[in-house]
């Protein structure tokens, strides 16, 4: 089974800031995911033209825990942007507008751009049967990849959004999934082992841009020790 993506989420005020940090993971790291939610202008051409390295856009906004509090077509428009620059990746949320939803996916048509189609849950973990039909909803969106993230509060918690990565594979369907929280730590090592497309690290645990976001550097010593 193929080892799962390595994805740095970066936050930081322009493209100068966050291409800064990105020299700092950029040969560790298989994807930079660049919080446009975290800039004063989202400087999607600049990132593009700064940064030698697949790219994922994610414009979160305040109803999914991000910083973005604007209206749904300004938050969409970067992520128009993205897939017209042919970046690897865009992220939206399975809550967002249908509207947003399809004109991104027309847009990919000519484009090389996937779309993660995501969803998180920052107090619990729900039980199975949701999950579950987080997840078919997801397969049935016309989306890439999937990305289901809740937080764990014990290993039952933990168990259960893992196994997701057998139901996503059945489906063909790209899945990353795991945990927030300091019990949901251990599944974003997991997840790599597990069949998940992708887990997401953060520089240094003062820069992690959500909670129980392990480093760069952490996950890859974790990493060499199963391999």
């Amino acid at each position: 089974m193929e080892l799962g993506k390595i994805c740095v989420s970066l936050a930081g005020a322009d493209a100068a800031v966050i291409c800064e940090q990105a020299r700092q993971a950029i040969d560790a790291v298989d994807v930079i995911e660049i919080r446009l939610d975290s800039m004063t202008e989202p400087e999607v051409a600049k990132c593009c033209s700064m940064l030698r390295k697949p790219l994922l856009f994610t414009n979160r906004p305040t109803w999914e825990g991000g910083q973005f509090a604007g209206s749904e077509e300004g938050r969409i428009a970067p992520l128009l942007e993205a897939v017209r620059l042919r970046v690897a990746y865009v992220d939206l949320e399975l809550r967002a507008a249908l509207a947003g939803r399809h004109r991104l996916l027309e847009a990919m048509e000519d484009s090389p751009t996937r779309m993660i189609i995501s969803w998180h849950d920052f107090k619990i973990t729900p039980a199975s049967l949701e999950l579950t039909d987080i997840l078919h909803q997801m397969i049935a969106s016309g989306a890439h990849i999937g990305k289901i993230v809740t937080t764990a509060h014990n290993p039952s918690d933990v168990l259960r959004v893992l196994a997701l990565l057998d139901q996503a594979r059945a489906a063909g369907f790209c899945l990353s999934c795991f945990c927030m929280g300091v019990s949901g730590r251990i599944s974003r090592l997991a997840t790599l082992h597990l069949g998940g497309y992708m887990s997401y690290t953060c520089l240094s645990d003062a820069q992690a841009t959500a909670p129980g976001q392990i480093s760069v550097a952490r996950l890859r010593e974790m990493n060499a020790l199963l391999l």
